[in-house]
């Protein structure tokens, strides 16, 4: 017998994934199924197996609504995650599709409210069975309107996961500029960050955050894809990367090869580093040119080399500069290189507790120690 020929069409629609309502109204039926009630009749206890499986059904399925939406309402998304996602997927994506679950769970708590009203005036066993399935098909409905919102939230939050969370508030050192240039290599030199690191353009595709101690608060060091200053075309990594120094940067460093190795030019990168200076007046922008072990130009940029570790402590202390917060007291280093000894302070009686120069004088001596 001649074999039929293959429908690749077919096959494709075998293949093709379940919609998400399939696993949520499977999960309701099946809870709804297990209703087992006791009444002292059979009319009661048809009664009250029709009002169980409207309720647990509809529960089921709104417990699950809630979970696809629990990511981005708890604790909630961070100014950064927003941009981030607003970059990948489209402004007020994300909003709609949230938006459009919470009118769904409405709608199935308003049904099956008007369900367990019917139930209260039926009459026999069969005219429960209509309503039950009439809610069943009703219920369905609602939730297959929201198959396309459920995948993209599935879809956004697989997105952020893949990607390092950035705390908020928590100073924050970007490390940015063209493919190539040493961002990687110059990450796990300042921090504890172990980013993949390759001799070609293009190996950091999304950010990566490790940390760095400045001996009064902790650093979070990303690590950015490579920028090529193109605003005109801008991929996704270059778009994360300027999303980072856009909305998480309490600082940039900002790096530049010199040497050529990248592939660009330095009046490319020089162009990208004054555009963000114009862009972001406010934010520190630390410029530093990276593979000194193979070129040195005469300038008074700090000059580092992931190879030796030269140049590491000068950036770190320019780093301290730019985000040390108003008011604290110094880091622990310097505190012991500059601090007065205890042979330099006179003798004398103590001042008073509430004094704030004793509680100053006090904090300093302690970190001396």
């Amino acid at each position: 017998m001649p074999q039929r020929g293959r429908n690749p069409r077919l096959e494709h629609r075998r293949e093709a994934p379940a919609p998400p309502s399939v696993g949520i109204l499977d999960a309701a039926f099946h809870r709804a199924s297990l209703a087992t009630p006791h009444g002292e009749t059979k009319a009661a206890r048809d009664r009250l197996r029709a009002e169980l499986k409207i309720v647990r059904s509809s529960a089921t399925v709104l417990r699950h609504l809630r979970l696809e939406a629990r990511r981005f309402e708890r604790p909630g998304l961070s100014e950064f995650e927003v941009a981030l996602i607003a970059g990948a997927y489209g402004d007020g994506t994300l909003n709609r599709s949230l938006t459009r679950l919470r009118r769904a769970e409405e709608r199935i708590r308003g049904l099956a409210r008007e369900a367990e009203r019917a139930t209260r005036q039926a009459s026999g066993s069969e005219e429960l069975g209509d309503q039950v399935r009439a809610f069943y098909g009703r219920l369905s409905s609602f939730v297959r309107e929201v198959d396309t919102d459920i995948a993209r939230l599935r879809e956004i939050s697989g997105f952020l996961k893949e990607r390092p969370r950035i705390e908020p508030g928590a100073p924050t050192l970007v490390v940015a500029g063209f493919p190539n240039v040493g961002k990687s290599s110059l990450v796990a030199r300042l921090s504890s960050a172990r980013p993949k690191v390759a001799g070609y353009p293009f190996t950091t595709l999304s950010i990566a955050v490790g940390h760095a101690d400045l001996g009064f608060d902790r650093l979070q060091v990303v690590d950015t894809p490579g920028v090529l200053g193109r605003p005109a075309r801008v991929n996704p990594a270059e778009t994360e990367a300027e999303t980072a120094v856009d909305r998480a940067a309490t600082c940039v460093l900002f790096v530049i090869d010199p040497s050529g190795v990248s592939g660009y030019s330095v009046e490319e990168q020089e162009r990208l580093l004054e555009r963000w200076r114009l862009e972001y007046p406010r934010l520190p922008i630390l410029a530093v040119e990276t593979k000194s072990d193979l070129v040195r130009r005469d300038n008074d940029r700090v000059k580092v080399s992931a190879v030796t570790g030269e140049g590491v402590e000068a950036i770190l202390r320019e780093i301290r500069a730019a985000v040390r917060p108003v008011g604290e007291l110094p880091p622990l280093e310097e505190t012991i290189e500059e601090g007065p000894s205890m042979e330099d302070e006179p003798e004398g009686p103590a001042e008073p507790l509430g004094g704030t120069k004793s509680r100053a004088a006090g904090r300093r001596r302690a970190a001396a120690k």
